[in-house]
């Protein structure tokens, strides 16, 4: 028994919901340090604040794997999980640029850094089981495909997301100044909108997309005779644990297990450059002091920065297409390595460019290595691992991105305030170097599956 060959638009509609994601995710990127800036945070505070996201995954991600493993419900076993994480998030990102409304409770940095962690939970909750939705529904045959559909549609939300605030003013006439202390309304609304399109989305897929069954994903775990041969069709399963969780860290697969440092390098720069662009790009590009955060010079900055990363998520979106091709060719983890390679050396250019045009070539190099991040690893990991185990798993997979992200969070505000003396730019430069290590890692991945990589 094997699971049906899904046709291209079948596969595009069940990762539809990503686009929404991803749109709430660039609009958080681009945005966040820009928010929480207005509201009060130094430069060096910032990564702190940013924790906020990986502690969330750590906490969220394997927990919701697990359940989502062992529910069903007669509206399916991955959907209730991300409809739920999507609502939460919309409520999120609507009330994240308007903390300043609970300023006579709290201080709004402080709503704002609350409304960032709902968010971050709510994306976790929907971000997993998604992806464990493809990996269910597809067939080695089709898993690289598919997670670059998948990663075509990030991209897709991604640009949206980026470019929205920029869109709004110079479009649509949105005010991108605002009063010291508020969100411009380009912003506010930019959320507003992300928050819609993200609902709508998720709801794309619920109603286009059918579940295999618990059963009938354990018919196809046993015709392929992986795992152990304890699993049987006949006969009672244990049932599952959460503190499962625990054990099935352990058990790991060898392939996982060497992803795992690919993802660790990968995601500490992914993170350094999400938290330290703004700052970075409005110091070394346009000479502005490191605490000027409400400057119409700055606000500038800020949606440039939105555009750049448009264009690196635009890249990513095109090259997602491109990557069943390459991998045919040349492996996947060669095509990972050198794609990370590719990505190093974008962020590295940043800190050689002397104006904001030269940042484009960056973006796309960069663009290069995000669509592979967003793809190669889910794909290499998903022939690796049972499909009983398939949520869990994923969501374990998540620690190896979150908690560099910990790490990074944690160092990198004082490495810019004590060692880089407010000089974002340098966080760039770090952020470069940890992908080229991750690239160099990749080479070491023992991908058993690598050749069946077709593209149905």
């Amino acid at each position: 028994m094997k699971k049906r060959i899904l046709g291209f638009w079948e596969i595009w509609n069940m990762s539809f919901g990503f686009l929404g994601i991803q749109m709430g995710f660039a609009l958080q990127n681009a945005n966040a340090s820009r928010i929480l800036q207005i509201f009060g945070a130094d430069v060096h505070e910032l990564s702190w604040f940013w924790l906020i996201a990986p502690i969330m995954g750590l906490i969220v991600q394997p927990i919701i794997g697990h359940y989502s493993d062992n529910t069903w419900t007669r509206f399916g076993r991955r959907k209730p999980f991300f409809l739920l994480g999507a609502v939460l998030a919309s409520i999120g990102m609507v009330l994240i640029p308007q903390a300043d409304f609970m300023i006579a409770i709290l201080p709004a940095l402080w709503v704002g850094a609350g409304m960032l962690m709902i968010m971050d939970a709510s994306f976790n909750i929907a971000m997993e089981p998604f992806r464990a939705l493809v990996a269910d529904n597809l067939s080695d045959e089709q898993t690289t495909k598919g997670f670059s559909i998948q990663t075509a549609l990030i991209g897709i939300g991604a640009v949206i997301g980026s470019w929205l605030p920029w869109m709004l003013t110079n479009w649509f006439n949105f005010e991108k100044t605002s009063p010291e202390g508020t969100v411009p309304e380009n912003l506010l609304w930019s959320f507003i909108i992300g928050a819609m399109v993200l609902i709508g989305s998720i709801l794309v897929t619920i109603f286009t997309t059918k579940e295999y069954s618990p059963e009938e994903l354990q018919q196809f775990e046993n015709a392929k005779h992986i795992q152990d041969e304890a699993v049987k069709i006949e006969g009672e399963q244990p049932k599952a644990k959460l503190t499962d969780i625990f054990e099935d860290f352990v058990k790991m697969p060898e392939t996982m297990r060497q992803l795992s440092w690919v993802q660790f390098f990968s995601w500490f720069a992914l993170f350094g450059m999400w938290v330290f662009a703004v700052p970075a790009i409005a110091q070394h590009i346009y000479g502005l002091p490191a605490d000027d955060s409400s400057s119409e010079q700055y606000q500038e900055a800020g949606n440039w920065v939105g555009i750049l990363f448009g264009i690196y998520n635009g890249i990513s979106a095109i090259v997602a297409f491109l990557l069943p091709i390459v991998t045919k060719r040349i492996s996947r983890k060669k095509t990972h390595a050198y794609a990370l390679f590719a990505g190093g050396l974008g962020l590295i250019l940043i800190y050689f460019t002397s104006n904001e045009y030269g940042l484009i070539l960056p973006m796309v190099l960069i663009g290069i290595a995000w669509a592979s991040i967003l793809s190669m690893p889910y794909a290499m990991l998903a022939g690796s691992i049972s499909p009983k185990k398939m949520g869990v798993y994923m969501g374990i997979f998540n620690f190896f991105i979150v908690i560099p992200q910990i790490i990074n969070g944690i160092i990198g505000g004082p490495l810019v305030k004590y060692v880089y003396g407010n000089q974002a730019i340098f966080a760039i430069v770090i952020s470069g170097v940890s992908l080229i290590v991750a690239g160099l890692l990749s080479f070491k991945i023992n991908d058993t599956k690598d050749k069946i990589t077709t593209v149905n």
